[in-house]
């Protein structure tokens, strides 16, 4: 779990009014100005940069979260059409999950990325199949795609203590969080200055996605404690960007 007293990064708590829970939240993340650059720039999860392939970071199935999520990602494949879905005679086929031997549920692969990726020659272009048809019906990509696909690159974590009560961590996703593999990458968006070129900082752009991750009440109290804190000019700036002024200096 990331810890509150990590230098690098500031954080705030907000008890749940609802609920026993305490959330944390990584105000540093929240604050900066990172934005998703997905075919503009962003060099992939592979273990050389590929930025050609677009794949961003689909090169890998994607985990659910539970059986809910399962269901609903494959209920919204089978709205999908040959003009949303570059392989729709796959997904057809043979289902567009798949469970190893330890019982981990994913997307299914085609063609050595998640089935649900459209590549740079499909007629629509390169992106993630669900998230165009959510856009072409004037819906949410976030209520077609798995869970952990249109919450990146925020992370949510909960931690139970003795007495019962949760302590959720809402932070951003680092190398670490990937396992041994995370640090195989060749680039990792959140801590690339590439991707910090945002018009609106974090907990504006993903406002959505935020609320559904903590429900409404504590976002709104959320937001307007980063609101005037962005006011007030007195937030941390992120590691990356850091990196990047000390760098220039």
């Amino acid at each position: 779990m990331p810890r509150p007293t990590d230098a690098a990064h500031e954080w705030i708590s907000i008890p749940d009014p609802e609920e026993e829970r305490t959330w944390i939240f990584d105000v540093t993340f929240l604050l900066s100005n990172w934005t998703c650059i997905f075919g503009r720039g962003c060099q992939g999860v592979l273990t050389e940069p590929a930025p050609e392939l677009v794949h961003g970071c689909c090169s890998y199935g994607a985990h659910f979260s539970d059986a809910d999520d399962v269901a609903r990602v494959e209920a919204a494949a089978a709205t999908l059409t040959a003009e949303d879905w570059q392989f729709i005679n796959k997904g057809r086929r043979g289902g567009v999950t798949r469970t190893d031997k330890k019982g981990v549920v994913t997307t299914r692969m085609a063609e050595d990325a998640c089935i649900f990726l459209n590549r740079p020659e499909f007629p629509g272009g390169a992106g993630c199949a669900l998230h165009r048809a959510a856009l072409a019906r004037g819906e949410r990509p976030m209520d077609l795609k798995p869970e952990v696909c249109w919450q990146l690159p925020l992370r949510r974590e909960d931690l139970r203590t003795e007495d019962g009560h949760v302590m959720t961590t809402v932070t951003q996703w680092d190398r670490r969080h990937w396992g041994g593999g995370g640090a195989e990458f060749a680039w990792w968006c959140t801590e690339e200055p590439a991707a910090f070129v945002g018009a609106v900082p974090v907990y504006e752009e993903m406002a959505g996605e935020l609320e559904a991750m903590v429900g409404p009440a504590v976002y709104r109290s959320i937001r307007q404690i980063l609101t005037e804190r962005r006011a007030a000019g007195t937030a941390l700036p992120h590691p990356t960007i850091r990196r990047r002024r000390k760098a220039s200096a």
